[in-house]
């Protein structure tokens, strides 16, 4: 069983060369198992080899995805967990990190 704290709702901020895009991340834990989905403006997409890694500074959390809008691309994400925020950055491709940061939506 995994035992972490990214299971739950995320509303994620990455701030890329054409501007501020947003999206809202769910992770589900399933016994040994993280998935999750990331919902944009345009699209929903399923997250691809969710991983957790415990350290000192919190929990390194890396996914992938794939989108189509606002083009097509594959990303990678290598963030920080720290209680109910996360901090990392994404890359597609060749392209140049974007930052990243994240926020959990508290459950009602």
């Amino acid at each position: 069983m995994i035992m972490s704290s990214l299971p739950g709702t995320w509303d994620l901020a990455m701030r890329s060369p054409i501007g501020t895009i947003t999206a809202t991340m769910h992770f589900v834990a399933d016994g040994d198992t993280l998935t999750g989905v990331a919902t944009g403006r345009d699209e929903q997409v399923p997250l691809r080899d969710v991983r957790v890694e415990t350290g000192p500074g919190g929990e390194r959390v890396t996914w992938s995805q794939s989108i189509t809008r606002p083009m097509r691309l594959n990303l990678e994400f290598e963030v920080i967990v720290t209680g109910d925020h996360m901090e990392g950055h994404s890359r597609a491709g060749r392209l140049p990190r974007t930052s990243v940061t994240g926020r959990r939506v508290p459950t009602p």
